[in-house]
């Protein structure tokens, strides 16, 4: 798949960081990973770091698919509202799920810390209503947030404007979140994982997968085979070509990155992340040097052309919104982007054993808003099911969920 268009800033920023090499012989290992990208680093590094051989193979350079396009904002808020989650599935899941999200940050937070040079920052989240029909359900999730002791402030029309200078009915401020350059705390990750032994494979395709009850065999487009106890399938938005079944719909999001803006124009954005109640809903993030990242006008175009087509309309139109948003603030688009991504119908993720592959394939699909976080988690997840452990997880974030 071609998952990306125009120019992701963080590979602009920070160019090809390390080469790995290619697959050039057969290997054995305790798990292979399939898809270097930040989900495939986290769950290897997971893994690794507990005593697991692994082997990480990815058909790209490292971090060059979805990776490179994420605008990683890091939070423990879903696209699906706790409220929804709670209407759907009870309010214990709605509460495990988003108590784990919010673990998940601050497990991201010690993981860059141990890294370094990740431009990792704490940050506070933003929701706020895109028009007043929206205020009361925002209350009620306000109330329930409340309620179950997340770090939550209420804040009316006035409030946002004089804290934060731009207009709107009423918002939720959290105080727990973080942003994130994603491309590289893949690389650094990987980096680190090589020099420790684990085999890191980029520009190397899987064209088969065999698996039995004894284990996984991976055969290459160049001959090599790969024989693991276990697969973890961590290829992102192509991964659903391998169930036989389609479990999220693919979509494109648009984003734009600015060039640094100077003085205080910037306010309390600076530790800031936005994003809005309207879906799709537009969302806006700084960089450590003071750049705005904003992203939405999302759409269900999953054709590469069609989306190459549609990128500088959609960068007006998002261009658009932000300044209406920021009237106060002067900017101008530098590099734009738009990349695939996907979304479940309830908006949490998937991870573990399909019924098509058996129990020594296990799937990490951290679709939606919250892809790192959700890898987080998958991480812990997934290494519990390969030792054959409880996880708390591990139903809710399951295939059976299609089943409820």
């Amino acid at each position: 798949m071609d998952l990306k268009s125009g120019y992701p800033w963080w590979a602009i920023r920070n160019g090809l960081l390390h080469a790995f090499p290619p697959l050039h012989q057969d290997l054995h290992c305790d798990v292979a990973v399939l898809g270097a990208g930040i989900t495939g680093a986290l769950i290897a590094d997971e893994l690794a770091g507990h005593g697991h051989d692994v082997i990480v193979i990815d058909q790209r350079d490292v971090g060059w698919g979805s990776t490179a396009a994420s605008t990683a904002l890091l939070q423990y808020e879903i696209d699906t509202p706790m409220l929804d989650l709670a209407h759907r599935y009870g309010e214990d899941d709605a509460l495990l799920a988003y108590r784990a999200c919010a673990d998940a940050v601050g497990l991201l937070r010690d993981k860059a810390k141990a890294l370094g040079a990740v431009d990792f920052a704490m940050a506070d989240s933003l929701y706020y209503a895109s028009k007043p029909r929206h205020l009361k359900p925002m209350l009620e999730e306000y109330a329930l947030r409340r309620r179950h002791g997340f770090p939550v402030r209420w804040l009316d029309a006035a409030d946002v404007s004089e804290r934060f200078g731009f207009a709107a009915p009423g918002a939720i401020l959290s105080g727990l979140a973080a942003t994130v350059d994603p491309y590289r705390f893949c690389y650094r990750l990987l980096q680190r994982l090589e020099r420790a032994g684990t085999r890191v494979f980029d520009r190397t395709t899987v064209a088969r997968v065999l698996a039995d009850r004894r284990g996984v065999a991976l055969h290459t487009t160049d001959g090599c085979v790969v024989r693991a106890r276990h697969l973890v399938v961590a290829a992102g938005y192509e991964s659903q070509g391998l169930l036989g079944e389609r479990v999220a719909r693919n979509r494109s999001s648009y984003a734009f990155v600015t060039d640094p803006i100077r003085g205080d124009a910037l306010h309390r954005l600076r530790r800031t992340m936005l994003w809005e109640s309207a879906r799709p809903y537009l969302y806006l993030r700084t960089t450590r040097d003071g750049r705005i990242i904003a992203g939405g006008e999302d759409d269900a175009i999953d054709v590469p052309d069609k989306r190459d087509a549609r990128l500088g309309r959609k960068t007006d139109a998002l261009m658009k919104k932000v300044r209406a948003l920021l009237p106060g603030v002067a900017m101008q688009p530098v590099f734009s982007w738009a990349g695939t991504f996907a979304e479940t119908e309830d908006g949490l993720p998937f991870f573990g054993p399909h019924r098509k592959h058996g129990p020594r394939v296990h799937f990490a699909m951290a679709y939606g808003g919250n892809g790192i976080t959700y890898s987080m988690l998958g991480a812990g997840l997934l290494r519990a099911l390969i030792e054959r452990r409880r996880h708390p997880l591990a139903d809710l974030f399951s295939f059976a969920r299609l089943d409820r």
